[in-house]
């Protein structure tokens, strides 16, 4: 048995790389938004794994998915037929109105798919010289951390050390769309802009009205693909099955992710239309894992209940009682709020300690949530999470942010 001293998060900090700064819990059990950690007291999860936890932990329904595949068949490879891979594809698919579907397993995966599907087309459908194609990006983006997609993200702490990146990437102000044409009437190589209807590693900035509808008609007229990453903010995130639903766009290429594994497994999936996913040849793309019967039987659960629309109701909801429990915050604490569905960002005030600190403030208050950028808090609860279990730890958040205030 394990001493204090040689406790998981110690052992964790011995003999893993030191990636991530985890706040000083650790984490045994989870059921519905609650988890208990390995001295039993039991926190509210208010950052879902950034998402992945839409539907809280141990979903009784993507448990019990989980435990039939488990007992039949796991794994594959694609060099089989599954009987669980065609269903997936066909329901997914069908649920957000999509020709069709590349599976993968995480994020970063299907934004590299869809990086090359966008590249292959436009050199055969478009005629774009050998290795000329760009693709047009957002200032702020987070779309995962292989060394292509941190070529183009304008966050430093991503980049330092990792160079060089991929050429082939140009960016422009997030919510700008007149710089988006602009950059498509003077590069005629433009395969694709690539864009997150919501920048939640930013701090849940979200796009302005309008943006999205025109970032459609734009890429039609210039006849570039439009491609939506949706890992974090699909599935129910902003009350809608997708961001996009709330301005009525659908991109030509749509990412999913995080959710779409039931907090699980991991599995993600580029869906298309047609002639984007029909650029892909045998031996051009591929992953052991990606498609796995087991991920695809529990994402198929995540596609039946949000079929109903039970869980996209329910977030609209939360969304509403999250908004308003945070229009209370003291002013003088918070210098921006902004939030869509229950997905929040609060921005801290210059006069308040960093964002790390009230974490740790709020984790003795037993409420998870998560700084980034420094300023900046994530709220994401669980769909599961009741109206009062939200408002206490809002009303937790705004009686640390008062005993914080210098």
């Amino acid at each position: 048995m394990l001493t204090a001293e040689h406790c998981a998060a110690e052992l964790e900090r011995r003999w893993s790389a030191g990636n991530y700064h985890p706040l000083p819990v650790t984490l045994v059990e989870g059921e519905g938004a609650w988890v208990t950690a390995d001295d039993g007291v039991r926190y509210l999860d208010l950052l879902s794994a950034y998402s992945a936890l839409n539907f809280g932990h141990r979903h009784p329904r993507l448990v019990a998915a989980a435990h039939a595949q488990l007992d039949r068949l796991t794994l594959t490879s694609r060099a089989f037929h599954n009987d669980q891979l065609g269903p997936f594809c066909a329901e997914l698919a069908d649920l957000v109105g999509m020709d069709g579907v590349l599976p993968m397993n995480t994020g970063a995966e299907a934004v590299e798919t869809a990086i090359k599907a966008s590249r292959r087309w436009a050199y055969e459908r478009r005629g774009i010289p050998a290795d000329a194609a760009t693709i047009v990006v957002a200032d702020g983006n987070f779309h995962g951390r292989t060394t292509t997609i941190i070529g183009f993200s304008s966050d430093p702490d991503a980049r330092r050390g990792f160079g060089p990146f991929t050429p082939g990437f140009v960016g422009v102000p997030f919510g700008d769309l007149g710089a988006v044409a602009a950059r498509l009437d003077r590069d005629a190589h433009t395969a694709a802009v690539l864009v997150e209807p919501v920048q939640g590693e930013a701090g849940v900035i979200v796009a302005p009205d309008g943006y999205l509808r025109g970032l459609r008609r734009v890429c039609d007229d210039h006849g570039v693909l439009l491609v939506v990453d949706e890992i974090q903010s699909g599935l129910g995130r902003t009350g809608t099955t997708l961001a996009c639903d709330h301005e009525g766009v659908r991109p030509d290429v749509l990412l999913l992710g995080k959710a779409l594994g039931g907090g699980i497994v991991p599995i993600s999936a580029m869906v298309a239309r047609r002639d984007v996913l029909d650029v892909f040849t045998p031996g051009s793309h591929g992953s052991t894992f990606g498609g796995n019967p087991l991920a695809c039987a529990i994402g198929r659960e995540v596609v039946a209940m949000l079929r109903t629309g039970e869980p996209q109701r329910r977030a609209a909801q939360l969304g509403t009682v999250l908004a308003d429990a945070l229009a209370a915050l003291d002013p003088a604490h918070v210098a921006a709020v902004r939030a869509i569905g229950p997905w929040a960002g609060i921005d801290l005030a210059d006069t308040m300690p960093p964002a790390r600190v009230v974490c740790e403030a709020l984790l003795r208050r037993r409420v998870l949530v998560k700084d980034t950028h420094g300023r900046t808090l994530r709220i994401a609860p669980p769909f599961v999470t009741t109206d009062d279990e939200l408002r206490w730890a809002v009303a937790q958040l705004r009686s640390v942010l008062a005993e914080l205030c210098p």
